[in-house]
């Protein structure tokens, strides 16, 4: 502060300066999604620079994985996204079909399908009722748990588990689906699917929610390619790729006879194929909103791939794939399978010896490329934005702290 005199007249110039601050968001804090911690430097309400720390939910996953045969493994695969324990266990499960060249039958083909997609449903729903959390609003999530626990009493009967399910395993699932299954899960989803509006009203359209979340967390076509990013982030930004139909064919094939068309914007429109809420005009492709959006949508394009999975193996023969034994010894090599989980591509790597017990077992995770892009997402965005942009890239740290 300096005081100067000009005319008899006392003028007092003040040296107004800002200093930076670390603030930290985590590691227990409800916006991180998890165990995880995030170092805001700020200067005032701006954030410069976000450094997330992870390794707090670690297990030694992989590690386990060369101790075990890859059965044993499964219950390991579901504690990663265990958001998604079905998606989970079909990656590991094509990884180690691949190895020993094994091909499922029709009807356990049509039964993954059906449980995987029931599982995306699942797991989206958890994501958005979470990210109405994240922003302030508590509705959402009452409104997905009453949903998603009625597919959990499904997976009950199937598999006598509720959360991590070990259902799909190397060669088949454990079992074959239950009577009264089939009937039970069309009734869910003709009592579901007009609910879809309910979450529309209460998120995709509120005007709150649009200004919290549109022109916010932009994230280009070009950056979502260059981190890697995949699933719902990728698609958010109007990327055309999904791995249940650009994938390797061991995992296209199952979808084979499916009709869906990959859910992203192309040429400022959505797939028309249902009624979809418009895209605001305030909202900007590759924004928070976008990415929400396109979870959304895959949850009624999930619904019609369920009701094209029970068609189908309805009219399937044969059974629905028998486990490996626990003593089946592994052929020398190494494969890499990637599949399309809910929030992205997920992918894991097996090197075998020759013994029933893998030499090498790895997992690549989708969250942790999503993750990587917070930096350039939040950079220069006021503190407020932080849970919108972390929220919207949908992340679960079992995933990422393997």
């Amino acid at each position: 502060m300096a005081t100067v005199n000009q005319n008899d007249q006392r003028i007092i110039e003040y040296d107004v300066r800002t200093d930076e601050m670390l603030v930290n968001m985590g590691p227990q804090h409800p916006a991180t999604h998890g165990v995880m911690r995030l170092v805001l430097r700020t200067d005032g309400e701006i954030v410069s620079e976000v450094t997330p720390h992870i390794g707090y939910l670690h297990r030694c996953a992989e590690k386990i994985g060369e101790n075990l045969t890859p059965r044993q493994w499964v219950p390991y695969t579901d504690r990663m996204d265990y958001l998604a324990g079905m998606n989970m266990n079909l990656g590991w499960a094509l990884c180690v079909e691949k190895l020993l060249d094994y091909d499922l039958p029709e009807k356990g083909r049509h039964l993954r399908v059906i449980i995987t997609e029931l599982c995306r449903i699942a797991s989206h729903l958890v994501g958005m009722g979470t990210y109405g959390l994240d922003l302030g609003t508590f509705s959402p999530f009452l409104y997905a748990f009453r949903e998603r626990e009625k597919i959990l009493d499904l997976f009950e009967e199937a598999c006598g588990a509720r959360l991590t399910y070990s259902y799909l395993t190397p060669g088949g699932a454990t079992a074959d689906l239950p009577n009264g299954w089939i009937d039970a899960c069309e009734t869910f989803l003709e009592q579901f699917e007009p609910c879809i509006t309910e979450y529309h009203t209460l998120l995709t359209t509120n005007a709150i929610f649009i200004k919290r979340t549109a022109n916010v967390g932009i994230l280009s076509p070009e950056m979502a390619i260059n981190y890697g990013c995949t699933g719902p982030v990728l698609r958010g930004s109007g990327v055309d790729y999904d791995l249940r139909r650009d994938g390797e064919e061991r995992y296209t094939e199952m979808y084979d006879g499916y009709a869906f068309e990959v859910i992203c914007e192309r040429d400022g429109h959505y797939p028309n194929d249902h009624d979809y809420p418009p895209v605001p005009p305030d909202a900007v492709l590759g924004d928070c909103w976008h990415r929400f959006y396109v979870r959304m949508l895959e949850v009624m394009q999930a619904i019609d791939l369920v009701r094209q999975g029970i068609e189908k193996y309805r009219s399937a023969e044969g059974n629905w794939g028998v486990p490996i034994k626990l003593t089946t010894k592994l052929p020398k090599g190494e494969v890499y399978l990637e599949t399309e989980a809910p929030r992205g591509q997920m992918g894991f790597y097996l090197v075998s010896d020759g013994n029933a017990i893998p030499w090498r077992v790895r997992a690549r995770s989708g969250c942790f490329s999503n993750l990587s892009v917070a930096h350039e997402l939040c950079n220069g965005s006021p503190i407020a934005d932080i849970p919108a942009v972390i929220g919207s890239l949908d992340i679960v740290m079992g995933e990422i702290d393997r």
